[in-house]
């Protein structure tokens, strides 16, 4: 994830043993760790062991890599980037729902915050209650995803959660049927949205995984007319974001001309 490496240097950054430790035993909303590769024991050991009791991810770069993110400055083998909005939790996204069908968007490996950012933005504009990621091997919450959010993370829940799986089975535990986007699936054309949906939406490059997949309900998939065989991410979202808000609004589909 050479990419999001460079935007996490965008992203606010707290270097050096004592700053990072305090920052992890502390409340503020950190994005991920990262340690140098070598470093296992001593403070490295009590920044991963404190990273792993609250979910952070952990990084192990190298010390250029250290070097780069840090802008120069002395990082002593580690460092934290914060996020530029706090993560929410599942709970968070239930309550906003309050008497309405659930309606929420899981992002399986998103790799670009730009693309995470577009489809937050969209997802709040079509009314959606929440957008899910899993805490690893994702675009996390940086400036750039901020910046194409356009505002929307201030109003739209996103939680990270360990594993998407268990969190599909509490979702259809919940009565939400779940949908993953991917090629092989039906035309979503020919789908029913009703009642309370989440929307599963893969990697850039491979698409939605085949452990999530499997605890899908079912798979929906766009037409493709022209020669290249998939969309960006954030733009199949958006298709298909406003397909479901519009079944959920009532709105009918136009029907067809009358020849004359």
């Amino acid at each position: 994830m050479k990419e999001q490496f460079a935007e996490e240097q965008a992203a606010q950054v707290i270097v050096g043993r004592n700053p990072v430790l305090e920052a992890l035993r502390g409340e503020r909303e950190i994005n991920a760790l990262y340690l140098e590769q070598a470093g296992a024991a001593g403070a490295a050991g009590q920044a991963r062991a404190l990273a792993k009791a609250r979910g952070i991810p952990v990084k192990d770069v190298s010390r250029e890599k250290l070097a780069q993110l840090s802008g120069g400055a002395a990082h002593q083998g580690m460092a934290v980037t914060l996020a530029v909005q706090a993560y929410a939790a599942l709970e968070d996204i239930y309550e906003r729902a309050k008497d309405e069908p659930l309606f929420v968007i899981l992002l399986d490996e998103l790799e670009d915050p730009h693309n995470l950012g577009a489809i937050v933005r969209t997802a709040e504009a079509a009314g959606a209650h929440g957008v899910i990621i899993p805490r690893r091997r994702s675009a996390l919450l940086t400036p750039a995803a901020a910046k194409a959010a356009a505002g929307a993370l201030e109003h739209l829940p996103v939680a990270r959660v360990n594993n998407l799986s268990a969190v599909i089975d509490e979702l259809k535990g919940r009565g939400v049927w779940v949908y993953a986007a991917d090629m092989d699936g039906e035309t979503y054309c020919k789908t029913s949205f009703e009642g309370p949906v989440a929307l599963v939406i893969g990697s850039e490059g491979r698409g939605v995984g085949r452990l999530v997949k499997e605890h899908c309900d079912a798979v929906v998939s766009l037409p493709m007319y022209g020669q290249g065989n998939s969309l960006n991410a954030s733009v199949a979202a958006g298709i298909l974001i406003y397909e479901i808000a519009r079944q959920r609004k009532g709105i009918a589909a136009v029907s067809p001309k009358k020849k004359l």
